[in-house]
């Protein structure tokens, strides 16, 4: 197990080191960056105020400098905890993370919640009563919510609630909680806001993570170990949910590792942008379009170390799960 998980954490770094400097390099391909363009619109209003506050940038980060050398200075920060400074904010990116990262991980958790609390009863329901009118009713549903992209899904929810019903479900809080200090109240109405974007990120995961539940129990139901514990007397829910879903649910384990983690930081960003919430997702799709090097980049090298995380995590899940499964 030690080896194992040294010879994984090696892979992590390696991989780290050689996609963040990639991201550097993509973020960097655009002719110009963002001082640059902020340079040319403050030109372009006679403001040549900030001119000094641009230079400072270009020396500070070496952005008149070669890329590799502008890359070592931004990697050598980053493993110290800075991970610079946002060109279009003006702050740092470490507090702006810092300011969304909470209500990111609740949003995340509860859709995750709604998936997983959803996706596999009705997955085995769907398996132990294949060719069934609730089989096919679950199946057709799942096609659809396969096939109906989430930003789709929340302009719908946004147009019923806010003309049918004539409710404000934009944003994670009502306005007059938006800037108040956390307190009861605020958790309330944090709450009373939370399940619109988790339902809709839900369906989607819901949909696909079924599917995945009804083909594999499927293929476990009919294993000879079930049918050997079904010989020995066991009830059929026992048999079921003891020994055909504990093997069933693997790749449903990989996949919580794998995309769940880095949902934490990416997120469904176009749900989260359509119902206007301050979540990481909108953060970092504004940083590629304005070419805010070091937001980005910091966010992209998250991604993946959640992503490397995860996977390291899932490894260890299936071990403990299936003990078919040996890691040496």
């Amino acid at each position: 197990m030690a080896a194992f998980l040294i010879r994984r954490i090696t892979y992590a770094v390696v991989m780290l080191v050689l996609v963040s400097f990639v991201s550097f390099l993509i973020i960097q391909l655009p002719p110009g960056d963002f001082l640059t363009q902020k340079i040319a619109e403050l030109q372009a209003r006679g403001d040549r105020s900030a001119d000094a506050r641009v230079e400072e940038y270009r020396v500070r980060y070496g952005l008149d400098q070669p890329l590799l050398t502008q890359y070592w200075i931004w990697a050598s920060n980053f493993v110290q905890g800075d991970f610079g400074e946002s060109f279009q904010y003006e702050r740092p990116v470490a507090e702006l993370l810092g300011q969304r990262l909470g209500l990111t991980v609740v949003l995340t958790i509860a859709t995750i919640a709604v998936v997983w609390l959803i996706a596999i009863p009705l997955g085995v329901y769907s398996a132990v009563n294949q060719y069934s009118l609730g089989d096919q009713l679950l199946t057709t549903l799942s096609f659809l919510g396969l096939g109906m992209p989430g930003f789709l899904l929340a302009l719908l929810v946004l147009y019923v609630a806010v003309v049918v019903l004539g409710q404000d479900v934009v944003g994670l809080f009502s306005r007059d909680f938006q800037d108040a200090p956390w307190s009861l109240a605020k958790v309330v109405d944090l709450l009373k806001h939370l399940w619109v974007p988790a339902i809709i990120g839900g369906v989607t995961g819901t949909a696909g993570l079924m599917r995945i539940m009804r083909g594999n129990l499927l293929d476990t139901l009919g294993q000879p170990f079930v049918e050997a514990a079904r010989a020995r007397g066991l009830k059929n829910r026992t048999v079921t949910w003891r020994h055909a879903v504990r093997m069933a649910i693997n790749p449903l384990i990989v996949i919580l590792g794998t995309d769940a983690l880095p949902s934490i930081i990416g997120g469904n960003a176009l749900v989260e942008i359509v119902l206007n919430l301050p979540t990481m997702g909108p953060l970092y799709i504004n940083a590629l379009l304005r070419q805010d090097m070091f937001m980005a980049g910091t966010v992209l090298v998250f991604i993946v170390l959640l992503l490397l995380v995860g996977s390291i995590l899932a490894d260890l899940a299936l071990a403990w799960v299936d003990p078919r499964i040996r890691l040496e």
